[in-house]
């Protein structure tokens, strides 16, 4: 039986933990939900009474699945009978794959396309719409239980991006090519469609945890409640998130209630809650609390509680001004405060404003390493082959790192398996052996990888062109990455290409972060230094509850922080019409006695 003590977990924490039903459990920032999800994980694996049963966890991110997993097995828990990953992932490996043959679409086999493969088709099909300047931007969705979403534009534009996206996946289907939304979507046909699936992976699995519930869209919650629904009653359900961080809404993400999600899953869940915030201080968490629209409690009790925070808003900068002045801001949390680097952290709302803030900085503070947008040489596809076989060759061999590294040697060989390829003759620790050993002198990134994966897999006697997902993947990987960098460099990151940025994608964080309210989501830092924060940009122009919006987002932005925090509303920034956008409404209406920077 899995114990622990006192000091790991607190009354509420544990008490969920113990819960023996199904569980709804609402968390407020910084009240250790990871920890309890943990926890909880563990004690349902050791309880298993069979070999066949596994426990399942759905996360929002990989980063939070490999977090998890690793706490796991650092505290002696058997990980086997333990399936962790997003909810794409688990429909990709649970459901279409070994089902796919009840599927018109997906009988014959089929691929799944990245997102560049996405981008690069859109681009072409608007190139051809002679009549609209519609992009592959306009054309953003996502499915229902009811059919497509489109969310990137309105209006006159919103049918030319409809008939785009028919001929897209038009596409899709002649080629027996799958993208993300397409995953989640043939999966809801399949359970819906053909039951015994739902059955048969309802006896499986004897629980089920979601985390982040309230980022999780309504054709995610009816794949899950009907698993749960077909265990009759065998499978509990630990359900955790904060409704207040709902911030997903325009991609389909909503937080769900109990009582809706108990009658879908036929199950009746314990509502409990987490509401001791350990991260910030209590002065930070009085200030984000004016944002918290459902009203639930949060209490500072962490060792920060005390700190001295400074909570600056700035409404006075120039636009052209934003790069000296968080320059400023990052000079004094690091000189004055004594804050490192890698604890600051730098968000705006859209991704467009960070590239060339990214550059700028790094000009006024050649001294400060940045993690930022443009920092990064290849995208994060988890489910292509040849990225996770990066991830063991980019890591360094060390003690800390091996159980990790093992385990990605472990869905190496998986992967190469479900190709087709022969590995009778292939360990995991032969595997790693093999990578460590290699070490090319090639700086340039996609060059030494090449090498790399050519000595590795030629090692073992395996050549990757005679295997058709492999080489598709290969393609994929390369074409995807040279493209990016190649749009990079033309902005200005001109070292992106080098093997020691390639390493960056998989290290820790090592310098300044710079990101997005959506991409920060999760973290936290010793300081926060958000812009942007005006209107028609948070909330988002084309949010139908303004208001609602803007609480959640400035609720993330600011709970993200743990001793300072500075919020900016610069000024000369237009929107499409040539309308200067002011500060956003729900901020400037905030009463709060903020501070003043020498």
């Amino acid at each position: 039986m899995f114990v622990w003590t006192e000091a790991e977990l607190n009354k509420s924490q544990s008490d969920a933990v113990l819960e023996p039903g199904s569980v709804f459990l609402a968390a407020c920032p910084g009240s250790g939900k990871t920890r309890t999800l943990t926890y909880k994980i563990a004690q349902q694996l050791s309880e298993l009474k069979s070999d066949k049963q596994r426990v399942l966890a759905i996360t929002y991110t990989h980063r939070a699945a490999e977090e998890i997993h690793e706490r796991i097995e650092l505290m002696g828990v058997d990980t086997s009978q333990l399936w962790i990953g997003t909810i794409h992932s688990f429909c990709l490996e649970w459901i279409l794959k070994p089902y796919g043959m009840y599927h018109e679409s997906l009988q014959y086999g089929f691929r799944v396309i990245n997102g560049h493969d996405t981008e690069q088709l859109l681009q072409t099909l608007c190139a051809a719409v002679k009549t609209s300047k519609v992009n592959e931007f306009h054309c953003a969705h996502y499915f229902t239980s009811k059919g497509r979403v489109i969310t990137g534009c309105s209006g006159s534009l919103r049918q030319v991006a409809s008939e785009v996206l028919d001929q897209y996946f038009a596409l899709l289907k002649a080629n027996r090519q799958v993208d993300f939304e397409l995953i989640l979507y043939y999966a809801y046909q399949l359970v819906s469609s053909t039951p015994s699936i739902c059955v048969l992976l309802g006896s499986i699995f004897s629980a089920v945890l979601i985390d982040e519930y309230q980022d999780t869209k309504e054709i995610q919650y009816f794949i899950l409640s009907s698993i749960l629904k077909a265990s009759a009653g065998k499978a509990i359900a630990f359900v955790v998130g904060d409704p207040n961080q709902a911030i997903f809404g325009s991609l389909g993400g909503f937080a769900i209630t109990p009582a809706d999600f108990g009658e879908m899953s036929g199950i009746e869940f314990k509502e409990m809650e987490l509401s001791k915030n350990y991260r910030s201080s209590a002065r930070l968490v009085e200030y984000f609390g004016n944002y918290n629209i459902y009203t639930t409690k949060i209490e500072a009790d962490g060792k920060l509680k005390d700190y001295a925070s400074v909570l600056t808003f700035n409404t006075e900068t120039d636009k052209d001004d934003l790069p000296d002045e968080i320059a400023r801001l990052i000079r004094y949390n690091m000189v004055s405060i004594g804050i490192p680097a890698h604890e600051i952290c730098i968000v705006a709302p859209w991704w467009v404003h960070l590239a060339s803030m990214t550059r700028k900085l790094v000009a006024a503070l050649p001294g400060v390493e940045f993690d930022g947008p443009g920092m990064v040489p290849f995208a994060r596809d988890i489910d292509n082959f040849w990225y996770k076989l990066s991830r063991i060759i980019l890591t360094e061999a060390s003690p800390q790192l091996y159980v990790r590294r093992l385990r990605w040697a472990g869905e190496i060989l998986d992967a190469l398996s479900d190709a087709g390829v022969p590995i009778s003759h292939i360990s995991r620790k032969a595997l790693l052996r093999a990578s460590n050993s290699i070490k090319p002198t090639e700086t340039d990134g996609l060059a030494y990888l090449t090498l790399v994966f050519d000595e590795l897999l030629g090692g073992f006697g395996i050549d990757y062109e005679q295997f058709d997902t492999l080489r598709e993947h290969q393609e994929a990987f390369f074409k995807s990455s040279q493209v990016k960098i190649e749009r990079l460099a033309k902005e200005g990151a001109k070292s992106l290409s080098e093997i020691d940025m390639f390493r960056r994608v998989f290290s820790g964080r090592t310098g300044v972060t710079i990101s997005t309210i959506h991409g920060v989501k999760g973290a936290e830092f010793d300081a926060v230094i958000a812009y942007g924060l005006l209107d028609g940009m948070v909330p988002h122009f084309s949010d139908p509850d303004q208001a609602d919006a803007a609480n959640k987002l400035l609720y993330v932005i600011c709970s993200r922080a743990r001793k300072n925090l500075h919020l900016l509303s610069e000024t000369g920034r237009s929107d499409g019409r040539g309308q200067t956008r002011d500060p956003t409404e729900v901020l400037v209406l905030c009463s709060f006695t903020y501070d003043d920077l020498p």
